[in-house]
């Protein structure tokens, strides 16, 4: 199995960057952080760049001018990896907890439940026995 390293949350605002539009020069990606939010200094986001190199999450090559920056990981393997961790970590590897506090929280509309019952139909027919750190998911 893929590597996936952990991303932090302002890491993941760079990852998002570069999984829309890569390869970017770091001064690509402060412009496109700076345009969302002006609060950006670009020696943070070069320091990010930096970490998430050191991570594996990105490579760098140069250009003749300048390092360009490249995801090593997808958004959906990182998706995967970080929902893992949180059901591992809040709801203790099981999925039924989860799938009730959402449900019980969140305001569901009739698309929304829809969607769902498809989802979980679907999946009692094609079931995909899994289980984590001795944790059933259900």
């Amino acid at each position: 199995m893929k590597h996936v390293p952990r991303i932090s949350d302002t890491e993941w605002e760079i990852m998002r960057i570069l999984w829309e539009r890569s390869p970017l020069t770091a001064t690509e990606v402060v412009e496109r952080l700076a345009a969302s939010d002006a609060s950006w200094h670009p020696k943070t986001a070069r320091t990010l760049l930096t970490r998430l190199v050191r991570k594996k999450a990105l490579d760098y090559k140069t250009n003749g001018r300048a390092y360009v920056y490249s995801p090593l990981v997808s958004e959906e393997e990182s998706v995967a990896m970080a929902s893992e961790s949180f059901l591992d970590r809040v709801f203790g590897g099981s999925l039924r907890p989860m799938l009730t506090h959402f449900v019980e929280r969140r305001k569901l509309g009739k698309d929304d439940l829809e969607e769902l019952k498809r989802l979980l139909e679907g999946h009692s027919k094609n079931p995909k026995p899994r289980r984590r750190h001795g944790h059933d998911t259900d």
